[in-house]
């Protein structure tokens, strides 16, 4: 199945110059959907984690199945005042202006193994401010996994030291 042909490519969203890497369009395509989270699966199990920390709101889609096929726990990384409880946060600059994610501070155990997914890695700031969540519930953080890459912009140079997983790059 060649899930690139699957993408669709929307210009100028979500401002003008920028060209946007939808992913939806792999989601309601059963057969294209069951590859993508077989091949994310098969690529993150030796990593061997004990959590899936998912990235809103795409890392949601992509993660549950992934800690499911993996059985594992899920741990949602959400936008402010999201979670009821207790929350570690984070700002962090996106490449078309600046956010914070926030994560629950009992989320998983101390030590936990713990792989971050997300549908895109560009310039890299949010997936460098989860890492920072997984580092202040003391996790160790065991790789990231993406659908896509914009290896034109350099994200991987911000990420903490970790191996990076993509199904596809651009």
């Amino acid at each position: 199945m060649d899930l690139k042909a699957l993408i669709r490519d929307i210009p100028d969203f979500p401002k003008p110059g920028i060209l946007f890497r939808d992913i939806t369009t792999i989601l309601n395509h059963a057969e294209g959907w069951r590859t993508l989270v077989d091949d994310l699966s098969d690529r993150c199990r030796e990593y061997s984690p004990d959590y899936i920390v998912g990235i809103e709101s795409r890392g949601f889609i992509l993660g549950a199945p992934l800690a499911y096929t993996l059985g594992v726990g899920f741990v949602p990384v959400r936008k402010p005042g999201k979670l009821p409880a207790a929350v570690f946060s984070q700002d962090y600059e996106l490449e078309y202006g600046r956010d914070r994610i926030e994560m629950h501070q009992d989320a998983f155990p101390p030590g936990s193994r713990i792989l971050i997914v997300d549908d895109l890695i560009a310039t890299g700031g949010t997936a460098a401010a989860a890492a920072q969540l997984v580092s202040q519930g003391q996790g160790n953080l065991v790789a990231y996994a993406f659908v896509v890459e914009l290896v034109g912009l350099g994200g991987r140079s911000k990420l903490p030291a970790a191996p990076i997983i993509t199904l596809l790059d651009y």
